[in-house]
């Protein structure tokens, strides 16, 4: 079972974002934040690169690229609250949080809370 939260904008349907690992968003960063539409993610992401690839000229390869599969673990984790900062900017309102299996799960358990 996963956490969703669930937002709601007035002119369109329920959004359910779940508070979880995101591989795709730790194995491909970029493409997860393209496919997501998370700007600030992928600003983030090319910025780390670039910092540890400079920094790889001092503490080395080796090092570097630990350090990276850390930061691509930590886009990993945060993945779902960049995708959550972007859902309450573009007008959605934060309605509850519910436990369940998939995202579409979460959205029929909550519907159906709304029509009780």
């Amino acid at each position: 079972m996963t956490l969703y939260s669930v937002y709601e904008r007035p002119s369109d349907t329920p959004t359910a974002v779940a508070d979880r690992f995101s591989w795709s968003a730790a194995l491909l960063p970029p493409v997860h934040a393209l496919v997501h539409g998370l700007w600030l993610l992928l600003g983030i992401w090319v910025a780390g690169t670039v910092a540890i690839a400079g920094l790889s000229l001092v503490i080395g390869g080796e090092a570097a690229f630990w350090l990276y599969v850390l930061f691509a673990t930590l886009i990993g984790f945060e993945a779902g609250t960049f995708r959550r900062v972007k859902t309450a900017k573009r007008g959605g309102r934060y309605r509850t949080e519910i436990l369940a299996a998939d995202e579409d799960l979460a959205l029929v358990d909550y519907l159906k809370r709304q029509t009780r």
